[in-house]
């Protein structure tokens, strides 16, 4: 079960890291992309925020765990990367936009909650 929370929570790191540096750091590009595709595009301010956020959220699953500095932290990151994950599906949903990818990354930040909280109980 060790083995796959890791695995779990690598694949988060990555994620939220890429998603989190695109709106963050390349805030152009991520705009142009969005207009490709037709959709409205969030402010820079709020793409900022959840930018910002996001990476925070995949430091915070993975560090505190791997140096046992607090590891504690780790689920409780976990929980904050899911409810980002549910507020992108009700904003994909509300634009009718397929929320495949945010569905995902939720059941795997919930999985990571579970099995890291578990471990305590």
């Amino acid at each position: 079960m060790n083995v796959a929370l890791w695995i779990v929570q690598g694949l988060l790191a990555l994620a939220f890291i890429g998603a989190g540096a695109m709106k963050l750091f390349a805030y152009e590009k991520y705009k142009a992309q969005a207009e490709k595709k037709g959709q409205a595009v969030v402010t820079r301010g709020l793409a900022t925020f959840i930018g910002i956020a996001e990476i925070a959220g995949a430091l915070g699953i993975v560090l505190p765990t791997a140096t046992n500095t607090a590891p504690w932290l780790s689920p409780l990151a976990a929980v904050g990367l899911a409810t980002i994950m549910l507020l992108a599906i009700v904003f994909h949903v509300r634009r009718h936009e397929s929320p495949v990818a945010p569905i995902i990354l939720f059941l795997l930040a919930a999985f990571a909650v579970f099995g890291r909280f578990s471990h305590w109980t």
